[in-house]
C-alpha cells in the first residue's frame, strides 16, 4: 500500500482506468482551435451537462474559453493518427483535416463518432487543471464505428462481446437508475 501519492505512480494507477478519446474545439476569431482530451464526462441529464479538464499550461485553452463555445469531438477508433495531430503542440492542428462547423461554429471533426456542441457554464479549479463545465446545445448523429480508448499509456480498442445488458439491474436500460448517469 502507498501512503505517499508520488505523481508518477498516481498516473501510472490512472492509466488503468480506461478512457475515450476526444478533441475539444472551438471557433475563436475565426480561426479553428482545439486539443486532444481523455478528461471528458458526462456530468448531468437534466440540465444537459458535460465536463473535461484543460491543463492549467493549455494554450488552447484560453482561446476556448474566450469562445465561449466548444464541441467535443468522440473520436472513432481509426482516428488515433488525429488525436496524436492534437496532442501535440506548435503545429497547424486542422492542416489536411476535413471538418464542418456545428451550430455554435466549433469545428466537428469529419470521421468523429460523435459529437456534443456546448456553451460554457462555469469553470472551476481543479488543481494543475480547470474543471470546465457545458451545457450540452446540439447532438451529432452517432456513426456505429468503435470508439478510440486509451488505456496504460497506449491506445487501445474493444473486443467484442461486450458484457450482456442481463448483468446490468433490470432499471438500467429502460427506467432510471440511482447511480448511473
Amino acid at each position: 500500500m502507498v501512503t505517499e501519492v508520488d505523481g508518477a505512480a498516481f498516473r501510472r494507477t490512472l492509466g488503468h482506468f480506461c478512457t475515450g478519446v476526444a478533441v475539444v474545439t472551438a471557433e475563436c476569431d475565426g480561426e479553428p482551435v482545439g486539443f486532444a482530451c481523455q478528461s471528458f464526462s458526462a456530468l448531468s441529464l437534466d440540465p444537459p451537462l458535460v465536463l473535461f479538464c484543460p491543463g492549467r499550461t493549455s494554450r488552447t485553452w484560453p482561446l476556448i474559453e474566450r469562445a465561449g463555445h466548444f464541441c467535443v469531438n468522440v473520436l472513432a477508433a481509426g482516428q488515433r493518427e488525429v488525436s496524436a495531430v492534437f496532442g501535440r503542440r506548435g503545429e497547424d492542428k486542422f492542416a489536411g483535416l476535413d471538418w464542418t462547423p456545428a451550430p455554435s461554429g466549433a469545428p466537428v471533426l469529419d470521421g468523429a463518432l460523435t459529437w456534443l456542441d456546448c456553451a460554457v457554464e462555469s469553470v472551476l479549479d481543479g488543481g494543475d487543471h480547470h474543471i470546465v463545465v457545458g451545457r450540452v446545445r446540439t447532438l451529432g448523429e452517432a456513426t456505429g464505428e468503435d470508439p478510440l480508448l486509451f488505456y496504460k499509456g497506449a491506445y487501445t480498442g474493444i473486443t467484442r462481446p461486450t458484457t450482456p445488458a442481463q448483468y446490468w439491474p433490470e432499471d438500467f436500460l429502460t427506467g432510471t437508475p440511482d447511480d448511473w448517469l
